[in-house]
């Protein structure tokens, strides 16, 4: 296992202003004061910029932070910021998010999911890394049947644009590593959640819609499973991850191979929605951002599935147990927990 130290390295972060984006600067920057973070965002309006705001504001106390607003599709700039800065490591988790919204806004995800990670691929080719890294999602794997998802398993039937686009990176970085010898490494997130996390997220949104006296709706009538993932499970994962890239090697035929994996990081423990609602409410009444007599049953709404929804997720995560000794931990209820806090402090 190599050292988990940045110190000396250029570790450029796109998506720095997003949920997972900001903690893993947080943490690289706190933990390595001579690296040099560079935080890369466009700061747009998908999500309330306020949240966004307010993670940038944190990243601002690091004097090793820098950040440069713009978009990746802009190769010219993405040039400019590999040219100027040479980065060592580059951590890509800028994205286009949500698989509903992708069905009325497909030119977002093909700007940033395709347009801007080739980019990514080319600035990398042009002025070569040691590592990167980016993000891929547990939704690559549709409606697969086979639990738990397992890296080896087909994942060639996407049930929407945003999961067809991050196989599509998972494809195109496959290449770019075979012709180039890049190191890279996909990580198939699995329902990431926390404090200051995406408002798009059902526990974020279950969570304002009830403030506001409004129905919450849960879909597949309750019968969904999803694998959530705390936020500081996934960013440990990611710093593992980023400090010891796929070997370069060469094969029988004597040209390099693909320098390249691909690892789950989830919790290994599907949870039941309607427990999830359940612990939700709990923790909500705990932290006072609800009131104890709250009626939940009045604003609950079970609903048939939507298009682009799985009714599962669940993480092998052997590979990643293997080669980082490390699987992610954090129980709902924890997580839950430091998220009613933070709303509480930030919201109410």
């Amino acid at each position: 296992m190599n050292n988990l130290n940045f110190n000396n390295k250029t570790i450029l972060i796109t998506g720095a202003a997003g949920f997972i984006g900001s903690y893993l600067a947080k943490r690289v920057c706190a933990e390595n004061p001579k690296a040099k973070v560079i935080g890369f965002d466009s700061v747009n309006d998908y999500y309330d910029t306020r949240l966004k705001d307010y993670r940038l504001k944190e990243l601002e106390k690091y004097k090793n932070f820098t950040f440069i607003k713009g978009n990746l599709a802009d190769k010219e700039l993405v040039n400019k910021v590999f040219a100027d800065n040479k980065p060592d490591i580059v951590v890509n988790l800028a994205a286009q998010a949500g698989v509903r919204y992708s069905i009325d806004h497909p030119d977002a995800y093909i700007e940033a999911n395709l347009i801007g990670f080739y980019n990514i691929l080319e600035a990398c080719r042009h002025y070569p890394v040691e590592h990167l890294v980016y993000a891929s999602s547990s939704s690559v794997y549709g409606g697969n049947k086979k639990v738990p998802f397992s890296t080896d398993d087909k994942v060639d039937n996407p049930v929407s644009l945003y999961a067809a686009t991050k196989k599509s990176n998972e494809l195109l970085a496959h290449a770019y590593s075979k012709l180039y010898n890049i190191p890279s490494t996909g990580l198939r997130f699995f329902t990431v959640y926390g404090p200051a996390g995406r408002p798009d997220m059902a526990y974020f949104g279950f969570t304002d819609k009830l403030i506001k006296g409004e129905t919450i709706k849960i879909f597949n009538y309750g019968n969904c499973k999803r694998d959530f993932t705390y936020i500081d499970d996934i960013v440990e994962g990611v710093i593992r991850v980023m400090a010891k890239a796929p070997e370069k090697k060469d094969g029988e035929d004597g040209l390099p191979l693909p320098p390249y994996k691909v690892y789950n990081i989830g919790n290994s423990s599907p949870e039941n929605l309607l427990d999830f609602v359940q612990i939700l409410q709990e923790e909500l009444i705990r932290a006072k951002v609800l009131p104890e007599d709250y009626d939940f049953e009045a604003h609950k709404e079970l609903v048939p599935m939507q298009p682009g929804d799985v009714p599962v997720t669940f993480a092998d995560t052997s590979e990643l147990e293997k080669d980082f000794g490390f699987k992610p931990h954090t129980s709902l209820r924890d997580g839950l927990r430091k998220f009613a806090e933070w709303y509480k402090e930030f919201y109410c």
